[in-house]
């Protein structure tokens, strides 16, 4: 598909929930560049590290991916740095990647963006990010040298690029949405290997008014056609919007936490509010394939297990510490 897509350079986040040699298959297939400068190989499973021969490590950096890619676009030269997502192994099961550490690294991304526009002058700096626009605003604040960030992660389609001042320079920071939902264009205008004037624009991707890819269609048909019956097959009918949007409770949260309490006979549910699956509109039938939209993650049990009001709150304290916190790091 990344083929098909044509991606050219790409980094993580939930690449990283599958089995570590699963995520060293999949990079390997990936046609473009995968980019990561801030996952590093544990100092101790270096010694006989599993993956020495993949074309991406470093041994001398201790990096696990290549951190930057350089392209030619548009008679332009642009480093292209990936920031992978820092807190991979505390938002996901740090057991399918036990040889890995992430972080935000931003010393590390400084070093990157000096040692990168001196071996390889380019004439522009892009980060490739997965941290989510608050820690990229904060990193963009400490880190100089890099002229944009294009981030990924927070779901939201900023209208416009902020700008933020650093020590020696400006960097512009973006996020273009999720789902397929926005494009995200950047026009710069870069004359003696400096960055004069931009232009961005958001836009805005109508589906249905768009004449869909022939070869595209032909694959996803292809992909889908042993399931095709169960993921169409109509459950219910929503009675009012399901959506997953905020930090708190949206509506399809609370048909998925109301189904655990149900099925798994419990007093509480938690499930995690994530910002993503597709909305299903007032009148309009459930289907399976909403079901796993909502639901399709790479390790999808579900437990009931006791617990006590001081864990409960222990917990809630946390997620609201990671959501909340003022300060984004």
């Amino acid at each position: 598909a990344g083929m098909l897509l044509g991606v050219d350079v790409m980094t993580g986040h939930w690449e990283f929930t599958y089995r570590d040699d699963e995520v060293i298959r999949n990079i390997g297939a990936f046609k473009g560049d995968f980019v990561a400068q801030n996952v590093k190989v544990r100092e101790e499973a270096l010694f006989d590290y599993r993956f020495a021969d993949f074309a991406g490590f470093d041994e001398d950096l201790g990096l696990a991916f290549k951190p930057y890619t350089v392209k030619e676009v548009g008679g332009v030269k642009v480093a292209v740095i990936g920031q992978a997502f820092p807190y991979t192994p505390i938002a996901n099961p740090s057991r399918f990647i036990p040889d890995w550490t992430f972080g935000i690294e931003d010393g590390r991304m400084q070093e990157m963006v000096d040692k990168v526009r001196e071996e390889e002058t380019p004439d522009l700096v892009v980060v490739l990010s997965h941290n989510g626009m608050d820690v990229d605003l904060k990193m963009a604040s400490r880190v100089t040298g890099i002229d944009v960030i294009f981030g990924g992660h927070t779901h939201d389609g900023m209208p416009a690029p902020t700008l933020v001042e650093n020590a020696s320079g400006k960097t512009l920071v973006t996020n273009a949405g999720s789902n397929g939902k926005f494009l995200g264009v950047m026009d710069l205008d870069v004359k003696d290997g400096k960055l004069r004037d931009f232009r961005y624009r958001l836009l805005p991707v109508f589906s249905n008014l768009l004449k869909p890819d022939q070869g595209m269609l032909d694959y996803i048909a292809g992909v889908r056609a042993p399931y095709r019956d169960k993921l169409e097959e109509k459950l219910a009918t929503a009675g009012e919007t399901l959506f997953r949007r905020g930090n708190f409770n949206g509506t399809f949260d609370q048909v998925i936490c109301d189904a655990l309490i149900k099925v798994q006979d419990a007093q509480i549910s938690l499930s995690p509010g994530f910002r993503w699956g597709t909305t299903v509109l007032p009148g309009q039938a459930i289907t399976m394939d909403n079901v796993m939209d909502q639901t399709c993650i790479t390790y999808p049990e579900t437990y009931r297990r006791e617990m006590t009001g001081a864990e409960i709150k222990a917990i809630l304290e946390d997620v609201a510490d990671n959501l909340f916190n003022p300060d984004p790091y």
